[in-house]
């Protein structure tokens, strides 16, 4: 564990020192706000649902970016090397990369509970949805992350990774409603693997332990396969 908080510290505190944590944030907050401020004065609708339904797409644009020079960067500068040399373990420093990844897209959410307080000056809002739509973008942002760690860690372009990330993350995103064209069967069985089915689920206030499973798969999975590329390069 001290190991892993130790990259963890580093690599929270890269975000905060570059530019590039701060642009990241601005984009995110100006296209989640423009989405629930449009349905909050144009369509008269004081509620998170504009914003919550939109989440899991904006998420598969921002949060590549955000990890994708997790691995990519310390490919490309040769600093991976270095980092070989320390004693630590390669699992410690994948854990402890998608941490801050994971750390990073929470505190990008912390800013919205702005349009939730909004809300509650004009009329009541149900904390419930609100309070599940909050704990299923942890869960998906923490997903995304890891899928952004696995993408950087097969490219030395911090571009390529970024490109490779939204391309999954769309994917897992969209799926549900790429296989429309299937029987009604094949279809409800593609439907589990999207992730915006299941953050849909966890935002209406619903927690379901398939639900929780989901992500807890797919951060694994991803963060496997990162392990398993690292093992190669290494």
């Amino acid at each position: 564990m001290p190991q892993v908080l130790n990259i963890f510290k580093k690599e929270i505190r890269d975000y905060f020192i570059s530019p590039i944590g701060y642009i990241v944030i601005c984009i995110f907050l100006l296209v989640t706000g423009w989405f629930f401020f449009a349905t909050f004065f144009i369509f008269s609708e004081a509620n998170l649902r504009s914003f919550f339904n939109l989440l899991p797409l904006t998420f598969a644009l921002v949060v590549p970016a955000v990890t994708m020079r997790l691995f990519a960067e310390e490919l490309h500068t040769g600093s991976y090397e270095m980092l070989l040399t320390l004693p630590v373990r390669l699992t410690d420093v994948i854990v402890g990369k998608f941490l801050a990844g994971a750390a990073f897209v929470t505190i990008m959410l912390v800013p919205t509970l702005a349009y939730a307080l909004s809300v509650t000056f004009i009329g009541e809002l149900d904390w419930g949805p609100v309070i599940g739509g909050y704990l299923g973008a942890v869960l998906l942002g923490a997903a995304f992350s890891a899928v952004g760690v696995f993408a950087s860690s097969l490219t030395r372009n911090q571009i390529v990774a970024c490109i490779v990330g939204m391309v999954i993350c769309f994917t897992l995103t969209l799926f549900d409603r790429m296989v429309f064209f299937f029987p009604g069967r094949i279809v409800e069985a593609f439907t589990y693997l999207a992730a915006s089915y299941h953050f849909e689920n966890i935002s209406k206030g619903i927690i379901d332990s398939r639900d929780l499973l989901y992500f807890a798969s797919v951060i694994f999975v991803s963060l496997y396969g990162a392990n398993l590329v690292m093992q190669t390069k290494r």
